[in-house]
């Protein structure tokens, strides 16, 4: 995946981005044959249990964001919720994954509200109101993914404060593992539920183009930059 949001990052037809999907869930699928082995019933719990691994929720929202948006087949789908898991365990993303599996059972909680709940807020809300609050979730998305440190773990903690990914990219973007800053949640939001998403258009964080995969891409070009060039980090 992150070869798939690098890819994505540096402007390669959206149709393109698809073919990832399969090699990408192989791997995945014997990295689980191979952790059986590895793995303690405690690791194996706080490697995939989204309350307590806000990487590991953040990874599988943006994995069912970009099969929606890119539409993978069913067989590959399927694949990719039996490799999730966790049903049941949190209402926003359970929501978006009945969305194209409506049999899916929805949580009660919201594993992380922090920045989440203002996207739940937007799915829930009136119609005439998602836009606004879809684009309020996506402005302060990275910003609040920058969470206070707790003190003491449970397993209702999550393991680290913010995603491992923050503050990649801000030295150099060579060599740092700078994959971009890409709110695929909201895209898999607007696409589950038909939200208008035009406010978010433009936005640095928001991959609006994911849902116009024959363009024009919705990303705005930095100020001084090669308008001839595709990228969109």
């Amino acid at each position: 995946w992150h070869l798939l949001f690098c890819r994505y990052s540096r402007g390669d037809p959206i149709r393109e981005l698809a073919q990832y999907f399969p090699p990408l869930l192989d791997a995945w699928e014997e990295a689980e044959r191979l952790g059986q082995s590895v793995w303690t019933e405690q690791q194996q719990y706080t490697r995939h249990a989204w309350a307590v691994n806000l990487d590991h929720y953040i990874v599988c929202f943006w994995l069912v964001g970009l099969a929606l948006a890119l539409e993978i087949p069913d067989d590959q789908w399927r694949r990719l919720l039996a490799l999730i898991g966790n049903e049941g365990e949190d209402e926003l993303l359970d929501r978006v994954i009945a969305s194209r599996q409506p049999e899916r059972t929805i949580g009660r909680k919201l594993c992380h509200p922090k920045p989440y709940q203002r996207l739940l807020d937007a799915v829930k809300t009136p119609q005439d109101k998602q836009a606004q609050m879809l684009f309020t979730f996506v402005d302060k998305w990275y910003k609040e993914l920058n969470r206070p440190p707790k003190k003491g773990l449970s397993e209702q903690t999550a393991m680290y404060d913010r995603p491992y990914w923050y503050t990649l990219g801000n030295r150099q973007l060579e060599d740092s593992g700078y994959f971009g800053r890409w709110c695929v949640e909201a895209v898999a939001a607007a696409k589950a539920f038909g939200i208008d998403d035009s406010l978010c258009q433009g936005h640095e964080h928001y991959p609006g183009d994911l849902l116009r995969p024959d363009g024009p891409s919705t990303r705005l070009k930095p100020a001084g930059s090669d308008a001839s060039s595709p990228s969109r980090s």
